[in-house]
């Protein structure tokens, strides 16, 4: 069931993901749990530097089965050692220019990681077909190859990925050696004329065992990574994404929109009189307001959309795929759940209420980078406020009187 994530990007109005988990969940949710937007982001640069490495390693293999064909053009072993690597190559240039147009999903990354483990099955199932049995159970460099396409997974920020490509080893190279004992007699010494030794269970079930290893190791290191990630890109007060983090991601959405000719929105939004409800009612009763805040903003939003914590009561809100006119009605009834919200005040029995401005940039219009956006947003965030607080003003509104951009609420 968990695996059903890999197919979906772009998922509406669900759990959202930029808190971090209420706690810490049995370590087998921990393995099966769908990335976050961050991580995915993370495994996009990941799969790209396991492609090119892929690439690379392949054309280095190339030259072996073309020297076989030159030094003998009957050998079967030099025919399918090139047709398999030019399927690899294939396959892998496919995979790379794919990636290198920003399309990225998780179940592209399980894929590419179930071909490596496939192509190394492929390569051991080879000298089954040469009538080389011992060589597909014995391999001594064939097989740890298997390590290297299970620790490569780890760069693509799921331990989903991990799971699946160490079990597809693991059963992939199981079928082989069950395949290979039961149809060949492998102790026997004519089988085995490249001094692989003989066959025995305990060396294959070793094997088995340091594949399952592997595995976990590579798991546990993306759950680690994952957790190191997130409290780098994360607002530790309310657990969205960071200001360092917005920057970064808003250009990888600003030039997917370039290239795609898509829309998108961007809102400032700043919490209305903060210092004085702090001054009434704490500095605790502030940060309880801004966690509020937060928690609105995201339930009205899509988890596709960067919600970020721009910097005091500030946040920011991007919008991909959406059109200026839906984007202004998607703020405007975050300010209306704002402004309905209760602020439990911390060690007290009372309730506050608070309200918020906004200003919205169109990209296009208002400008194509993330500066110009910013600045467009924050003069519109500043004429929100000087017309009287709690109220968004869009590109459909008149700016009035501009102010340098200050960003500073």
């Amino acid at each position: 069931m968990a695996l059903g994530y890999f197919f979906s990007r772009r998922r509406s109005r669900a759990i959202p993901e930029q808190f971090p988990p209420p706690g810490e969940s049995a370590p087998w949710r921990r393995l099966l749990a769908p990335p976050e937007q961050l991580q995915i982001d993370a495994g996009s640069g990941g799969e790209l530097i396991v492609s090119r490495v892929r690439i690379v390693l392949i054309l280095l293999l190339l030259p072996i089965p073309l020297v076989n064909l030159v030094l003998d053009p009957f050998v079967t072993a030099g025919v399918v050692g090139l047709v398999t690597c030019l399927v690899a190559l294939l396959c892998s240039l496919v995979a790379y220019l794919v990636i290198r147009r920003d399309f990225y999903r998780p179940w592209l990354g399980l894929a590419t990681s179930l071909f490596d483990v496939t192509m190394v099955s492929a390569g051991l199932g080879a000298f089954l077909l040469l009538g080389q049995p011992v060589t597909t159970v014995n391999s001594r460099l064939l097989f740890e190859v298997y390590f290297i396409a299970i620790g490569a997974t780890a760069l693509r920020y799921d331990a989903r990925i991990s799971v699946a490509a160490g079990l597809a080893a693991v059963v992939q190279y199981l079928g082989l050696v069950l395949y290979a004992h039961l149809v060949y007699d492998l102790n026997d010494p004519a089988l085995n004329t490249h001094g692989y030794g003989t066959f025995d269970w305990a060396t294959q079930i070793s094997r088995l065992l340091l594949l399952g290893v592997t595995t976990l190791l590579a798991a546990a290191i993306v759950i680690r990574s994952q957790r190191l990630r997130r409290q780098s890109w994360s607002d530790r007060l309310t657990g969205l994404s960071n200001r360092g983090y917005f920057e970064e991601r808003v250009q990888a959405e600003l030039a997917r929109a370039r290239r795609h000719a898509q829309p998108v929105a961007l809102a400032m939004i700043d919490v209305d009189h903060f210092k004085r409800f702090n001054d009434t009612w704490g500095h605790a009763a502030g940060d309880v307001a801004l966690r509020e805040v937060a928690r609105a903003i995201l339930a009205a939003v899509r988890q596709s959309d960067l919600v970020a914590r721009y910097g005091g009561e500030e946040f920011v809100v991007l919008l991909p795929e959406m059109a200026p006119a839906l984007a202004l009605e998607r703020v405007e009834e975050i300010r209306r759940a704002v402004a309905e919200l209760p602020i439990r005040i911390p060690r007290r029995s009372e309730t506050a209420h608070i309200t918020i401005s906004a200003g919205l940039a169109e990209y296009g219009p208002d400008g194509v980078t993330p500066e110009d956006l910013l600045d467009r947003a924050d003069a519109r965030l500043f004429v929100a406020k000087e017309s009287g607080r709690n109220r968004v003003i869009g590109p459909s509104h008149d700016l009035g009187t501009q102010r340098p951009s200050l960003r500073s609420g």
